[in-house]
């Protein structure tokens, strides 16, 4: 690691007295760089994603190639949320997935299900054998639709025309919704963002893959909810590597996303929210202000107690 190389050469380069403090501040950009997860990090660290660690919450995605599980571990480690494979095309289900599942909830884990698509089967067909293979509990994260092209796929390997694979989409995010009462994310990498998906759902949620550079700077017009940053990183309960994600905002959003508060699709607070009640004035205690609460993006403060209309949505 660049850590290590760097002190090594200090080694032979700096006198022994100030060995040790340079040591220390070389190591001290290291763990800076994990300030809110020290005891996460990464097997291949890119200086390109660093900013992904200014985020305050994180979380994984896994499937069945991450093995065994040590879920209270992977708490311990500060993991706010993890995304699991479920179900691809038509006709497979990930083995470890129930396992997962039910290591997650019972760690106290924030979790959701995702289905990867496969192209040659129809999208009808994959909505069903998703909705037949995940538990529909009240707490799970909304399900993710992972759309890519899958160039190694021996059976399905090729792309499908920008018009069908939209068709394909839409159709199954909105069975997901319909299933779940909730509105689903989209995964997607690099390349099937530029061919399908530039312009498109954009009152979706997106979580977006990009391992060496800023999402922005590879991604056109493309606001991001969930960022997965690498796919070497290491977490405590888990052996070998796995992919770390950052969500893009703060507890406050995280928090309203989950109790259904908030839509991270459209950056809007989407239901009334309680005011905690305020004490009556008195003669020397001028009455207290409603409280505020900033929305990302927005110009100025709006009270906390609002509601958003179907057509200011639009």
């Amino acid at each position: 690691m660049l850590c290590e190389m760097t002190t090594r050469r200090m080694i032979h380069l700096r006198p022994v007295p100030l060995l040790l403090a340079a040591a220390f501040a070389v190591l001290g950009g290291c763990v800076a760089m994990e300030s809110h997860y020290p005891a996460k990090g990464d097997n291949r660290p890119h200086p390109g994603v660093a900013a992904a660690h200014n985020y305050p919450i994180h979380g994984i995605d896994i499937s069945r190639w991450q093995g065994d599980i040590d879920w209270t571990a992977v708490k311990g480690a500060g993991t706010r949320f993890v995304f699991m494979k479920a179900t691809e095309g038509g006709d497979h289900i990930d083995p470890a997935f129930l396992r997962n599942w039910e290591g997650a909830r019972r760690a106290g884990i924030a979790r959701g299900a995702y289905h990867f698509v496969y192209w040659c089967r129809p999208a009808h067909e994959q909505a069903v054998w998703f909705k037949q293979h995940i538990p529909n509990d009240p707490d799970a994260l909304p399900p993710v639709l992972d759309v890519e092209w899958n160039g190694h796929s021996k059976t399905c390997p090729k792309k499908v025309d920008r018009e069908l694979a939209l068709e394909k989409i839409r159709l199954m995010l909105t069975e997901l919704e319909q299933l779940t009462g909730k509105k689903p994310i989209i995964y997607t990498d690099i390349t099937f963002h530029k061919d399908v998906l530039e312009g498109q759902f954009d009152d979706y949620p997106y979580w977006i893959r990009s391992t060496a550079a800023l999402p922005e700077t590879r991604y056109v017009n493309r606001p991001w909810e969930f960022w997965q940053f690498t796919t070497t990183g290491r977490v405590p309960g888990i052996k070998g590597d796995v992919d770390r994600n950052a969500f893009f905002g703060g507890e406050a959003e995280f928090v309203g996303w989950r109790n259904g508060e908030y839509d991270i699709g459209t950056r809007r607070w989407t239901t009334r929210r309680g005011v905690p009640p305020q004490p009556s004035p008195g003669p020397e205690r001028p009455a207290a202000p409603a409280p505020v609460a900033t929305i990302p993006g927005g110009i100025a403060p709006v009270a906390s107690s609002f509601e958003t209309t179907e057509a200011e949505a639009e």
